[in-house]
């Protein structure tokens, strides 16, 4: 699943894998020695995106947590339930144009 505002990978994951497919194919010290080139690459990726997850899971909890106290808050009768939702939503920066690039990235 792919969405408009995914972040895109930092590394060319096809030359990866076909580094790997020729280390599998030819055995070769040279091909060998790309495979093991790609390492750092692949982890400091597996680094990010698992940032990127950490950051969009809090981002959700957050959410989710000031959604159920405005409901909580409704039905209370509170005079402002919504105050928690707007508070937590006005944190967020929203994207504008002049941040993106050519494909809707930061």
């Amino acid at each position: 699943m792919t969405t408009r505002n995914a972040p895109r990978p930092t590394l060319d994951q096809e030359a990866v894998r076909l580094h790997f497919r020729n280390a599998l194919r030819y055995r070769t010290p040279a091909a060998m020695w790309a495979v093991i080139a790609d390492v750092p690459v692949l982890l400091a990726e597996l680094e990010r995106a698992l940032m990127l997850a950490t950051e969009a899971r809090t981002e959700c909890a957050n959410l989710l947590a000031a959604c159920r106290a405005s409901l909580a808050a409704g039905e209370d009768n509170e005079i402002d339930p919504l105050y928690l939702l707007r508070d937590e939503v006005a944190q967020h920066e929203p994207l504008v144009p002049e941040g993106l690039d050519d494909w809707g990235m930061q």
